[in-house]
């Protein structure tokens, strides 16, 4: 079927006819990038996390793929903050004996999560002692725990540590974990359990999935839930043992950034998709899906000699599952003109969910929260139209800022996308209309080591495949700027309400 899609946003009225790429860009195609991915993968230990060899690896192969088809390949390298939790184990001692269970991302549950960044260190049969301003019951009118916040938090009225070689028990709220560990750490604590506050109606009564923000934190940092923080805090004189093994250090990784020879360099299409997987697993859906789509989409351009009017420039990101780091490094290394010369992002983060719901971001914030730059609504007709055309349904996703869009629309650039859901649950309402289980994560196997190569819908794959190629070959020929006249201002505040790091809390 020819698809022969007219550009509402350009006022010269060009019709983009992508039938040939959408031929090319087939599901065989993408699948092959996987399976080049999940081989790396099973070569490096299960993992293609940045600052592995199992990413190298991964980069390496792109670079040789698109520079094989004629691209303008560089590496963009950088530093970030490396993590890696080695293993973990938790249990109390007295008054109650009992082994508590690591937190299980395929179905919530577990007892405890080691924070991201956490360090090392053995902890046997030690007190647990609380904080100051720990608030237990948590009132409804309360506005939120400063536990930990203070040097003092950790002091006695006489000015003498109440954690000097035991473990402090702190509540989430106000200031970030790592203030709160670095507080502890300073008093002499050996390691730190930070519960939830208790607010069930606002998610904050189970096991705190935090991040420290960095390296530098030397002792043990475990999130565990309200409940459990409560059993501690009443019980008397309770005892626990931990034995925490990490790697938290600085490492060197990179983006690949590949642009096509030709197309007006003042109106850049910048297509992206991060190539890093977490530690836990090889990443083949999240997000070998996009990284292998946006790779083939490039490929099939190149060989039926496509000659974008706009320069189209691919990125693999990496360090996306660290904090949208590479993405963020990108930008924040663009000039002013750079930023001027690029007329949108589009970017594809997981887009084959086993799960699956089409989702497409709400450029203009219509049904979520937050509009995209000016400019992104008019990326997000374009993905409205194909798949109204092709009679597929589709649901809104809001810029939440959990992807490498983020940086992007933070300095105003407009930018649209795909996604297929991660750990959300599928509705009832939403199994209805897509098929799946509801009740299940869109994703079960997010972030864990069962996201390999059969972790798949290829029905998503094969239409979100589709819609990546049509869109990215309409801004790549369109004849006016997705955004008309006015660059737009960006979201200003985007990133102050920030609460998340991926998908790490920061406070």
């Amino acid at each position: 079927l020819s698809v022969l899609v007219s550009v509402s946003l350009v006022s010269s009225a060009v019709r983009v006819d992508t039938t040939a790429l959408l031929e090319a860009v087939t599901v065989d195609g993408v699948r092959l990038h996987q399976a080049v991915f999940q081989a790396i993968a099973d070569a490096n230990d299960g993992t293609r996390v940045s600052g592995s060899p199992g990413y190298d690896a991964s980069a390496d192969y792109v670079m040789d793929e698109m520079l094989a088809a004629g691209y303008q390949v560089s590496f963009q390298t950088f530093d970030f903050a490396f993590f890696q939790e080695i293993s973990s184990s938790f249990s109390q001692t007295s008054p109650a004996v009992r082994d508590f269970v690591p937190f299980d991302f395929s179905d919530g549950t577990g007892d405890y999560d080691v924070m991201t960044y956490s360090g090392s260190g053995i902890v046997t049969d030690t007190d647990v002692v609380s904080t100051n301003d720990v608030i237990i019951p948590f009132p409804p009118d309360a506005n939120t725990s400063t536990s930990g916040c203070e040097p003092e938090d950790f002091l006695d009225s006489g000015g003498v540590s109440l954690v000097d070689g035991k473990v402090a028990l702190i509540q989430r709220g106000t200031c970030t974990f790592r203030l709160k560990a670095e507080n502890a750490e300073a008093a002499g604590a050996v390691a730190a359990l930070i519960f939830n506050e208790g607010q069930a109606d606002l998610g904050r009564d189970g096991v705190v999935l935090g991040t420290l923000g960095g390296p530098g934190i030397n002792i043990p940092v475990i999130g565990i839930s309200y409940s459990l923080g409560v059993e501690f805090f009443d019980d008397s004189n309770p005892l626990v043992s931990l034995d925490v093994e990490t790697i938290s250090e600085i490492r060197t990784t990179s983006n690949i950034i590949a642009e096509t020879p030709g197309g007006r360099d003042d109106r850049v299409v910048v297509v992206g998709a991060h190539l890093d997987s977490v530690e836990q697993g090889p990443g083949i859906q999240d997000n070998g899906s996009g990284a292998a789509a946006i790779l083939e989409i490039a490929l099939q351009m190149s060989e039926l000699g496509i000659e974008p009017r706009n320069k189209v420039r691919f990125a693999w990101w990496g360090a996306e599952e660290s904090g949208l780091v590479g993405a963020q490094f990108y930008v924040d290394n663009l000039s002013k003109r750079d930023i001027k010369n690029i007329a949108l992002n589009l970017n594809f983060d997981m887009i084959g969910s086993p799960n699956f719901v089409r989702f497409v971001y709400d450029g203009d914030g219509s049904e979520t929260p937050l509009a995209g730059p000016n400019g992104s609504k008019n990326i997000e007709s374009v993905f409205l139209n194909y798949f109204a055309e092709k009679a597929l349904a589709t649901e809104p996703t809001a810029f939440d800022g959990r992807s490498d869009y983020g940086p992007f629309i933070a300095v105003g650039i407009p930018a649209g996308g795909l996604f297929t859901g991660a750990e959300g649950i599928k509705s009832p309402e939403e199994a209805a209309i897509y098929g799946g289980t509801a009740g299940d994560a869109y994703d079960p196997c997010y972030h864990l080591a069962c996201d390999t190569f059969d972790n798949i819908s290829l029905e998503a794959l094969d239409q979100n495949s589709d819609a990546a190629a049509h869109v990215t070959m309409t801004f790549a020929m369109t004849t006016s700027s997705v955004n008309g006249t006015d660059k737009g201002k960006g979201l200003g505040k985007w990133e102050d309400g920030m609460e998340f790091s991926g998908s790490r809390l920061k406070k």
